[in-house]
């Protein structure tokens, strides 16, 4: 455990919030994905003539990938693609992915999860993904932990990340929830920028190759450097919360 996560924790003292669930997003945060679908990433725009680098992939995870496949379709080739014709790039992108092995679940997240479920919050998990087998292996890794129908995904919401509707989403499905009583989990710049946004206390886990800064100044209220140390802190972390 680190002397600095503790420092951090000191700050959530006082937050008049009222924690009842906590929402995830998944790559990144559930599980060690995010080199392979770099890997896809890269590999799908370059036959369509876009270059995108590792540092895009993490740049813009946790947006819906027609979305991004559109920005970068008109940044580059000056192509206002339709959502059709960004799907079929997508559609490339999700097969170079399959075809990789499968990601491993972060260290801590049983445990976490397990914390969380003992102490009587409910879990959800919203992801920008829209990849149909990804959303079944959420369910056979964590179905002790969220039902199938607390899973929010692409195709609940018409914006997505950055924007705050797939959390607010992720509040309601869940059970719904008040922006003020949603914890969320992120390990991305749009994805904790669409956490603060929705109204939820919005706690960064920096995964990646990403400045603890870019994770900060998008809106995150504590950073952690893993999941693991999160799971270690959870008990200190929610007592927090009603420090006043």
């Amino acid at each position: 455990m680190s002397s600095q996560s503790q420092q951090n924790i000191q700050s959530v003292e006082g937050t008049r919030r009222n924690p009842k669930v906590v929402l995830f997003d998944m790559d990144g945060v559930l599980y060690d994905s995010m080199p392979n679908h770099g890997v896809a990433w890269q590999r799908a725009m370059k036959e369509f003539g876009i270059h995108f680098t590792l540092e895009d992939s993490y740049a813009t995870e946790g947006a819906r990938g027609v979305d991004t496949i559109r920005k970068y379709a008109k940044e580059q080739l000056g192509k206002e693609l339709t959502e059709e014709e960004a799907q079929k790039v997508y559609d490339v992108k999700a097969h170079y992915f399959h075809e990789m092995p499968e990601a491993k679940v972060f260290d801590g997240v049983i445990d976490l999860m397990q914390k969380i479920k003992a102490s009587g919050l409910k879990i959800g998990i919203v992801t920008g993904s829209a990849q149909l087998p990804l959303i079944k292996r959420v369910t056979r890794d964590f179905g002790d932990y969220v039902s199938a129908d607390q899973i929010t995904t692409a195709y609940d919401v018409k914006r997505g990340k950055p924007n705050p509707d797939p959390y607010l989403m992720g509040l309601q499905k869940a059970g719904n929830y008040l922006p003020t009583e949603g914890i969320v989990v992120e390990n991305a710049p749009l994805g904790v920028h669409a956490g603060a946004a929705a109204g939820c206390y919005t706690v960064a886990i920096n995964s990646g190759p990403l400045d603890d800064s870019v994770l900060l100044n998008e809106g995150a209220d504590i950073l952690f450097p893993t999941i693991r140390e999160f799971a270690d802190y959870w008990k200190l972390f929610l007592n927090s919360f009603f420090k006043y």
